[in-house]
């Protein structure tokens, strides 16, 4: 279980007991034959939390919603107009526990390119890639600290350009990144050579 706790030891209890929402986020990655990206969006700076943060599409768990991976997808149709029939599910990475209160299940996906985005307004003021590469390289991955209601909190950035990623968002890309390390690591057997 990944989540804020990891990073800022002793707020275990004060998350879990706070993580009582269920919440999907997408993390789309884009098939370019020139290169692999991820899907980000800015939030909008109309809505009342998190306002202009880069997020996955994504948001809660309604309960017409079969799955985290359904509502992932109907989030994404909702937000930026990504529709299903572009977007295959692969699986799911570690859920996310939010400061806020999230249970997150970040649901891993391959997008086809060729796919139109048509942005709701009133969620998202902006849609963008950045290449696979650059986010799963430790070498962008920072730790920043801040004081957040009165207690100094501790949480991963990957800034790109002019776009700060940072938070819930950083901390699943961080999640993709170590599931691939443990995937992509020799085993001691192959480090043997036997």
């Amino acid at each position: 279980l990944q989540g804020d706790h990891v990073l800022n030891p002793g707020t275990e209890a004060m998350i879990g007991a706070a993580a009582t929402r269920e919440a999907a986020v997408l993390v789309p990655i884009v098939a370019r034959a020139e290169e692999a990206s991820i899907l980000l969006t800015t939030r909008s700076a109309a809505l009342r939390k998190h306002s202009g943060q880069i997020a996955f599409p994504g948001g809660a768990v309604d309960p017409g919603d079969r799955s985290a991976e359904a509502a992932a997808l109907r989030e994404a149709e909702e937000e930026i107009g990504l529709t299903a029939d572009h977007v295959e599910t692969l699986g799911r990475l570690p859920s996310y526990l939010s400061s806020t209160g999230y249970r997150i299940v970040p649901v891993l996906s391959i997008v086809r390119p060729g796919f139109g985005l048509k942005l709701n307004p009133d969620e998202v003021d902006d849609a963008f890639e950045v290449p696979l590469a650059f986010l799963m390289d430790a070498a962008n991955h920072r730790l920043e600290s801040r004081e957040w209601r009165g207690v100094a909190r501790t949480f991963y950035t990957m800034p790109f350009g002019d776009r700060y990623i940072w938070g819930v968002t950083a901390g699943i890309l961080r999640s993709l990144y170590e599931s691939c390390l443990l995937y992509t690591s020799p085993s001691p057997r192959d480090q043997r050579g036997s």
